[in-house]
């Protein structure tokens, strides 16, 4: 398991956040500048790192291109008064993510609380 200080995280050069009208964001038209990418290797979650979103890389052989075997999950974030950055309920994303992971057959993402 990777330990969140562990995370490569690479920002965006520029945030797309300023040209969106926050007061009213459709679904699925709008996306976050960041992405996180991880490889499942020998058993376990690894090489975790957040980068600028970008397309992805997929290799023609990849199930979920034939046998539809895929799970989405996105995790919700919203700034307080001050400014600050929250994510929504991370722990219930990955709750939910593990359930989608157990039906489909899939390695599950452990989840460790921080304090």
């Amino acid at each position: 398991m990777t330990a969140a200080a562990d995370i490569i995280v690479t920002k965006a050069e520029h945030s797309k956040l300023k040209d969106i009208n926050l007061e009213n964001i459709p679904f699925g038209k709008y996306f976050t500048d960041h992405m996180l990418e991880a490889d499942y290797e020998d058993g376990e979650w690894k090489n975790v790192e957040i980068k600028p979103y970008q397309p992805l890389l997929l290799a023609p052989s990849l199930a979920a291109l034939h046998y539809g075997q895929a799970i989405f999950e996105g995790i919700k974030a919203y700034k307080n008064a001050d400014g600050e950055a929250f994510i929504f309920r991370p722990y219930d994303n990955f709750k939910r993510f593990n359930i989608s992971a157990e039906r489909m057959e899939m390695p599950q993402v452990q989840t460790i609380i921080y304090q």
